[in-house]
């Protein structure tokens, strides 16, 4: 069985992850088999639906990686949806406040930590014991993306339950002022990074971000331990522009490193 995310950190490991916006299975395994430690499918801001997410969290089962999920919102029924449908985790959005946090944990854990309702359709398929697996497995994973998230770090990881929190540059920055995005050397910015990392050294919890795989290092260094460091439509991007500017290219000796398989 693929390894969650969640042992992964209980060893200790750094874990280096992808994101998927894009509604495609093979997506999901080309990914998965690229050897990340998980795959996060984005159903906040991608084009993916419940029922995609269904087939994806499968095909990325099958290419060895752990998959969790981004819900769109903070909301019982989604997470557990999700959950139900295989997910070793969540990421949960716009987390700023001990109530939020709270609801998140809730949505997450049967009772008596919690009060996710039980039905793992698909994912008590692939274990016997789930509810069981699920307490020691399933990741939760609250997005501190604002000032006031930041302002209220230790609070919010107070809250009993929560395995990681996943920074989101682009609305951390916008709270802050700035343009959204990575604003390494900001002030503000940079501040801001170093509170959570510290409040979740000092918590006990795995500190997770969005990122590029240019910037892995720099945060692993920082002390973030979930790094994502590559997403579908970028890769996707990068590499159609990468091969057009080499057809385009004057350079007529550019060697073949694979071909399209064809």
């Amino acid at each position: 069985m693929t390894t969650p995310i969640r042992e992964r950190w209980q060893a200790g490991e750094s874990t280096f992850g992808a994101w998927l916006s894009l509604p495609s299975t093979v997506m999901a395994e080309v990914t998965a088999r690229s050897g990340f430690d998980y795959v996060c499918i984005d159903t906040q801001h991608g084009a993916i639906e419940y029922s995609d997410s269904v087939a994806m969290i499968q095909a990325i089962l099958l290419g060895g990686s752990s998959p969790i999920v981004r819900v769109p919102w903070n909301e019982q029924g989604e997470i557990g949806k999700m959950l139900d449908a295989g997910a070793h985790g969540v990421i949960v959005p716009m987390v700023n406040s001990v109530a939020e946090a709270e609801t998140v944990v809730k949505s997450v854990r049967y009772a008596p930590s919690g009060a996710r309702s039980y039905g793992p359709t698909v994912a008590g398929m692939r274990v016997d014991t789930y509810p069981e697996w699920s307490a020691e497995n399933v990741a939760t994973i609250p997005m501190i993306e604002t000032r006031q998230a930041v302002d209220d770090i230790d609070a919010i990881l107070a809250v009993p339950g929560i395995d990681a929190v996943y920074v989101g540059p682009a609305d951390l920055s916008i709270t802050l002022g700035l343009a959204p995005g990575n604003n390494d050397g900001e002030a503000s910015f940079d501040d801001a990074l170093a509170t959570i990392v510290a409040a979740c050294k000092k918590a006990g919890v795995v500190a997770g971000i969005h990122a590029t795989g240019a910037l892995a290092q720099k945060r692993l260094a920082a002390g973030f331990e979930m790094v994502t460091v590559a997403a579908d439509l970028l890769a996707a991007r990068l590499g159609y522009k990468t091969e057009l500017d080499l057809a385009r290219s004057s350079d007529p000796g550019a060697d073949d490193e694979g071909g399209v398989g064809y």
